[in-house]
């Protein structure tokens, strides 16, 4: 397993748990640790057994965006020095959302600014309710350019236009009203919550969840036409003539377990 000095990366069985692990400075990202995410999800993504991932927080907040040692160090970056730092964060974020195994943000704690990329570049979401969420960045005269394809994803344009141009706090319950995230619990419920997440999704087919995945990218946004319904066809005929969908369609049928519950 690779050496990471900004995060923990642990996996137990079916389940990986990656840790931001700086509660100091508030979980705050720099180049370290977006290569360290970067890689982490990689390690974890590609392992065998592991059906699913938790991200997740040490110390009271969650992520507050980027650190602002890194922050002093770009102010006086060229523009091709910007443009390459950036291209590592839009890298570690599409990692993220392109991971093959689905992804869990365990949020225990506020999200700002870059932090509300990884909330949004994961699958789904579970939020303590005392949790605050902000895109800051036009506050300071910037704009959460690298972030948003996921967070607009996540939440959709009209909240977008709100929260990305006022820069406003808001609750876990409005992130929760307009999709940002799935599930808000009290702190003592976070655990259970994305256990129950964790439960359903190492019990379905890893070979499914990771062609739905695939799936929901191809078809989100995409104009109903030949194209996409031919797609969508060749897709339930090729899952169905799948080793696992066979399998699975058969245990179904017999009222037994499928092979990849089985032991």
């Amino acid at each position: 397993m690779s050496d990471y000095t900004k995060l923990n990366l642990a996996i137990d069985g079916a389940v990986a748990r990656i840790w931001l692990d700086q509660p100091d400075a508030r979980n705050a990202f720099d180049d370290v640790v977006i290569a360290e995410l970067t890689q982490a999800f990689l390690e974890a993504g590609g392992a065998p057994q592991v059906k699913a991932i938790v991200l997740g927080a040490n110390g009271p907040a969650f992520c507050a965006g980027a650190n602002l040692n890194w922050m002093r160090r770009m102010a006086d970056y060229t523009r091709d020095e910007n443009l390459a730092d950036a291209g590592k964060l839009a890298d570690m974020l599409r990692t993220i959302a392109e991971c093959p195994k689905p992804t869990i943000a365990r949020v225990q704690g506020d999200v700002y600014a870059g932090g509300m990329g990884l909330v949004a570049a994961c699958d789904m979401a579970v939020s303590v309710d005392t949790a605050w969420y902000c895109l800051s960045e036009v506050k300071i005269g910037l704009v959460p350019a690298t972030i948003s394809p996921y967070v607009l994803r996540a939440m959709g344009t009209r909240a977008s236009q709100r929260y990305f141009l006022t820069a406003e706090r808001f609750t876990a319950a409005e992130a929760h009203r307009v999709g940002f995230v799935h599930e808000v619990v009290a702190a003592d419920a976070l655990d259970a919550k994305v256990d129950e997440l964790l439960k359903a999704l190492t019990g379905a087919s890893p070979a499914a969840v990771r062609v739905c995945k695939q799936l929901i990218a191809d078809v989100a946004g995409r104009e109903i036409d030949g194209a996409l319904i031919a797609k969508t066809v060749e897709g339930i005929a090729d899952i169905r003539a799948s080793d696992e969908g066979r399998e699975g369609v058969q245990a179904f049928l017999q009222k037994r377990k499928p092979s990849w519950l089985a032991g």
